[in-house]
């Protein structure tokens, strides 16, 4: 028997093993969107004429940008679709979305071959995996948010961002692997396939496993009651304020996060000057102690509250990323690099460990899951997908500093939502135990 056709509320075995399952797909699906970040510095020849490394880096993150352009209406569409039908069915749409996402760039030809067919089928794929990511966020999040009892709410949905990150550092894995076992001439020429071949055969492997998930009782609750459909109008007309307080406390935090972690590889390369073996290796060491760190304030939350990790993000993020980004500029030693980036990740983790707990708290059931991915997709597309974009064109202008005090500037924004928001652990519109 399923859970979802149980009575009774599920027991904490039932949560885990339903958060375990939850967390698994996340996993794949964001291995699936970062492996594009982890290996950009490989395929970006083959998809972009000719150039210097700025100029050809800066058009994959053009096309990085552009999945993220696709993000809200990913989230929209199921987040709408997981607010009326389950979200069991709105995570197993996604990962489908994401698997031929990944074997469309698996497959497709260089500029060499094909010409500008090749760039243009790799931006179908960016956006194709763009719908499924916008989708996957407030999918997850309110899964795992739900699932989770409320006096363990911050540990158990801090593994959404374990799951990210641990999708990341499998990315950067597998590249550290493919370095070692591959000539760097064989990598760069058909090599930097493999991952999102691999990519795509681990998506079906997760649609079968979400299809065994338990629904929450968040959800059967609210499709028992007369409450209003979700939708894009009742979520702006009934909650406002909601929407708007996740977008500026994701603006901040969404930034630093690709700041520190997903741009810091290229930073290491083509500023600090490291090979790129090097800047892998500092990537990986440090994204997973980062990994480490969420479950961590995750519970402490339940402790203390979300409002002080949040506080303790903005303080730290407005006092610290320029001498930060400043020090790693002029560092060529590895340890000291390691120690530097180790340094923002653990600023940031106030953040990360506990934004999709938060957003959740702060709608009610029938409209969760929309309300928590449309304005993060909004604010993630406009700060997080143009983070590399807006980086290197900094550089490429000869003013790099500026990206540092950019940096700073959005987490002071999100620094002054953090000090006037309540604190959702106190006041949670999420019912169940």
């Amino acid at each position: 028997m399923t859970y979802a056709a149980q009575d009774a509320p599920p027991t904490t075995n039932m949560r885990l093993k339903s958060i375990i399952g939850g967390s698994t797909g996340n996993l794949v699906e964001w291995f699936d969107w970062y492996v594009y970040a982890a290996f950009t510095l490989y395929f970006a020849p083959h998809f972009f004429p000719s150039g210097n490394q700025t100029a050809q880096l800066l058009s994959a993150a053009a096309v990085f940008a552009v999945g993220f352009v696709m993000r809200p209406i990913g989230a929209w569409v199921m987040g709408v679709y997981s607010d009326r039908h389950g979200r069991k069915a709105g995570l197993t749409l996604s990962v489908t979305l994401m698997c031929a996402g990944s074997l469309i760039i698996a497959l497709t030809p260089g500029y060499a071959t094909i010409g500008v067919l090749a760039p243009a089928l790799l931006v179908i794929a960016r956006l194709m995996q763009g719908l499924s990511v916008g989708g996957e966020y407030g999918a997850s999040a309110t899964y795992l948010s739900e699932m989770a009892g409320k006096d363990r709410r911050g540990f158990f949905s801090s593994f959404q961002y374990v799951t990210l990150i641990s999708g990341q550092l499998l990315a950067i894995l597998l590249l550290l692997l493919l370095q070692n076992v591959m000539s760097k001439p064989a990598l760069e020429e058909w090599g930097w396939r493999i991952p999102f071949a691999v990519g795509a055969v681990l998506a079906v492997v997760v649609f079968r496993l979400r299809r065994g998930l338990a629904e929450t009782e968040s959800f059967k609750n609210a499709k028992k009651g007369d409450a209003p459909k979700s939708g894009f109008l009742a979520l702006l007309r009934h909650h406002p304020k909601e929407t708007a307080l996740v977008m500026l406390l994701t603006a901040g935090g969404t930034l630093a996060f690709y700041a520190y972690s997903i741009y810091m590889q290229k930073f290491l390369v083509n500023t600090s000057g490291f090979t790129k073996e090097a800047a892998t290796q500092i990537n990986a060491v440090t994204l997973f102690v980062f990994m480490l760190l969420q479950p961590v304030a995750g519970a402490l939350s339940d402790r203390i509250g979300r409002k002080p990790l949040m506080i303790a993000f903005g303080v730290s993020g407005v006092l610290f990323t320029d001498p930060i980004f400043t020090a790693l500029q002029h560092t060529q030693d590895m340890f000291t690099a390691g120690l530097l980036v180790m340094a923002a990740l653990i600023i940031v983790t106030g953040y990360t460990s506990i934004n999709a707990v938060v957003k959740a708290e702060l709608f009610p059931a029938h409209i969760r899951a929309l309300g928590v991915a449309l304005p993060y997709a909004l604010a993630n597309t406009l700060f997080g997908g143009t983070a590399e974009w807006v980086a290197l064109k900094f550089k490429s202008s000869g003013w790099e500093q500026g990206f540092y005090w950019y940096v700073t500037a959005m987490i002071g924004v999100s620094l002054i939502v953090y000090l006037r928001m309540r604190d959702t652990r106190q006041d949670s519109l999420i019912a169940e135990d």
